[in-house]
């Protein structure tokens, strides 16, 4: 039975402090899973325990309870930092401390052993096996012959140390790996459709014993069927905690929005707002709900309404965007928006370049559906028709959930029918479209025969 090694690390793809963009799953995938299975041990990676950035039980389990831990500290991401502190003051030693070159450590850090990796251009790894055998060398170290790494155990004398019977251990393994298996029930119950998810949900008799990783998994993934009743009856079923979580609160809105309950959406977002503060996401999510109200009014003829909602959406998605320039996706929404209105918007002007500056770094390292299809509207806006037509392409590539190419496309026809209505030849662009329905009905199918 392999040792278990928690990694502690950011996930998806982050800037650091000099505007770096890095590829923290092309890092892990790359260096640091294979580097650990290759010393012998089992990597547990710790995003995939995260609920909203709220650290909770599982995840104290897995700093006090796993024999080897590898923390990734670029960036100073404020819960890696966090962990790494939990981790050494229970554990004395057999945790590895990485970093990019050129990362700006803190004193504290700065006097302990890590280890460099080097990122080329693009933030992904430049000498993955190199790096990798860096890593391989230290946790077979601190295998064969342990010392303390922990400054805390270091530098105070005598300092208790804890001790876990295995059996505690052993039930810790059990739950790491009936985690592991419901999560890949999940990916293949996704495929089937909503009946499939019900199915496993169903298996869950009390939310409150469930890890929390599951059941966001299982929150999810009701979005991704478009099961959106589910979603709210899996909350109304949560333990308090959980509830109270932003990630939660955020995708409760979603599926409410979705319902048809948009006032209550929209209470929960604002709520959420003065509790956690603004965020691209949260406002985003708001700028959603006046988005569905005001294409609501406008399709019942209240066009003074429409009018209204359609000013308080470009508010909120411009405020998410403003909250952080480098998240991209509020900032299309206000921008497309603004083309729609029956004045043209200053503003638009100036925001366009910086959010597909935003949307460019974000692509280049190896952009997801939501990079390349914030290009896509972008080229839309521009009138560039060569351009439109690469970037759907390269979204159609990398498309994973049918919300996905849905989402643009409402997007897109929303433009076509304000240039249409103008005048304008967008024939160009109701191809664009079409290509994106067909994508999501692939994605739709039972089957998943869209893969």
């Amino acid at each position: 039975m392999k040792p278990l090694c928690f990694v502690l690390m950011p996930f998806g793809r982050k800037q650091d402090g000099t505007g770096r963009l890095i590829d923290f799953d092309t890092v892990y995938q790359q260096i640091i899973q294979p580097a650990v299975a290759a010393a012998g041990l089992e990597p547990i990676r710790a995003d995939e325990e995260q609920v909203g950035g709220t650290i909770h039980k599982p995840m104290y389990e897995r700093l006090m309870l796993c024999e080897f831990a590898v923390a990734d500290v670029t960036g100073a991401n404020p819960n890696v930092y966090y962990e790494l502190g939990i981790r050494h003051a229970v554990r004395p030693s057999s945790t590895v401390i990485l970093f990019a070159e050129g990362t700006s450590l803190p004193f504290d850090i700065a006097l302990l052993r890590g280890i460099p990796y080097r990122l080329d251009a693009s933030g992904k790894p430049a000498n993955p096996e190199g790096d990798k055998q860096n890593i391989v060398q230290r946790l077979r170290a601190a295998n064969q012959e342990p010392h303390d790494d922990s400054p805390l155990f270091t530098l105070i004398k005598d300092m208790p140390r804890l001790t876990v019977d295995h059996e505690k251990t052993d039930l810790f393994r059990d739950q790491v790996n009936y985690s592991r298996e419901y999560k890949k029930r999940l990916a293949v119950a996704r495929k089937a459709g909503a009946d499939a998810v019900r199915s496993v949900a169903a298996e869950f008799l009390n939310m409150h014993n469930v890890e929390a990783g599951i059941v966001v998994d299982l929150f999810l993934s009701f979005r991704a069927v478009k099961a959106y009743q589910a979603m709210v009856d899996l909350y109304d079923r949560m333990s308090r905690t959980m509830q109270n979580t932003r990630m939660v609160q955020e995708q409760l809105a979603f599926a409410l929005n979705r319902l048809g309950r948009s006032e209550d959406a929209e209470q929960i977002l604002k709520q959420a707002i003065e509790k956690f503060g603004q965020s691209s996401e949260t406002n985003g999510l708001l700028g959603r709900v006046y988005k569905d109200r005001w294409e609501n009014a406008l399709k019942a003829g209240r066009m003074m309404e429409a009018r209204g909602f359609l000013k308080r959406a470009i508010e909120a998605y411009r405020a998410g965007f403003e909250t952080d320039w480098r998240d991209p996706y509020p900032g299309i929404n206000a921008v497309t928006l603004m083309e729609l209105q029956e004045k043209p918007d200053a503003a638009q002007a100036d925001m366009l370049p910086v959010v597909r500056y935003a949307a460019l770094l974000r692509a280049k390292a190896n952009g997801d559906y939501w990079d390349q299809a914030t290009l896509l509207e972008l080229a839309v806006l521009a009138r560039n028709v060569s351009e439109a037509q690469d970037y759907c392409g390269a979204a159609l590539a990398v498309v994973r959930e049918a919300f996905e190419p849905e989402t643009t496309a409402r997007n897109l026809r929303l433009i076509r029918e304000a240039r249409s209505a103008r005048g304008e030849d967008v024939g160009w662009l109701a191809e664009i479209e079409e290509n994106l329905r067909e994508a999501q009905s692939r994605l739709e199918t039972p089957d998943g025969a869209a893969r």
